[in-house]
């Protein structure tokens, strides 16, 4: 089993927790999207959406997050020998669906420096240039992801959508937050495939330096938060990239690598 993904991915977070709470073992490719890595031919031509993770077992591709979760648990029920007890409850799977839903895209981007944002947006329109050139039967598909490239700084430049981004946000926590009241994990007592994907969305929040205004804030998700840092699975998947000062080096070393591409296509 190949996982294309990079840490930096909120996607790829989910996915590779559900791997390592399930147990899973699984080939790890690392796909660098601020590079343009996603926009290499070999992987683009699978996958032209160039979007993270992808999941592919033998000759089956799977590119939705949701499903790629619900067919690792799958794996785990036909390893194992489970019956339908061991498939995510239809609570839990309503939570995947829901946190799902927020698209984090702009409300990161609307927190990135804008100076990194513009050189990184343009150093990725550059490469989706070259790489049209060196793969002609591909043209049309990285056309696409160049207009979605510009489409996307157009939109940054709207303030009703990044209002848009942030309410749904603070929706999504206010019900966790109601919910966690509760019950310890998200849909029960016991931790699941939901937990799997809000802990991505909060580690988002603490590497864009607004833990006091989304999860200080809120007492109980403050308290599963902390929770949920002590996993092992956590540690291992995003603690191990972004936990203190390991977030700097983490950046730094994919800011520089775009800088000094950047300058080698000057000369």
């Amino acid at each position: 089993m190949q996982l294309y993904h990079h840490p930096y991915s909120l996607d790829s977070q989910k996915v590779r927790l559900a791997l390592e709470e399930k147990g899973i073992d699984y080939t790890s490719n690392h796909v660098n999207p601020i590079t343009g890595k996603n926009m290499d031919a070999s992987f683009f031509g699978i996958n032209q959406s160039a979007k993270l993770p992808v999941f592919q077992n033998g000759s089956h591709i799977i590119f939705d997050t949701i499903e790629i979760i619900q067919y690792i648990e799958r794996i785990v029920v036909v390893s194992l020998g489970g019956g339908d007890s061991s498939f995510s409850s239809r609570e839990v799977v309503e939570w995947m669906c829901k946190i799902q839903e927020w698209n984090p895209k702009y409300f990161t981007l609307s927190h990135v420096p804008e100076k990194y944002r513009i050189s990184v947006s343009k150093f990725i329109r550059q490469v989706i240039i070259a790489r049209m050139a060196e793969s002609p039967e591909l043209a049309s598909a990285y056309h696409r992801k160049l207009k979605d490239a510009y489409e996307t700084e157009d939109r940054l430049g709207n303030p009703e959508v990044l209002k848009r981004s942030k309410e749904h946000l603070v929706r999504l926590l206010d019900e966790v937050e109601t919910k966690l009241k509760e019950t310890a994990y998200l849909a029960g007592e016991e931790f699941s495939m939901a937990d799997v994907m809000l802990i991505p969305v909060l580690a988002r929040l603490v590497l864009l330096k607004l833990e006091d205004e989304y999860i200080s804030s809120r007492p109980n998700i403050a308290e599963y938060w902390v929770l949920m840092q002590q996993r092992p699975s956590y540690k291992k998947v995003i603690g191990k990239y972004f936990n203190g000062w390991r977030r700097y080096k983490t950046l730094v070393k994919t800011w520089c690598f775009v800088r000094f591409r950047s300058l080698l296509r000057r000369y």
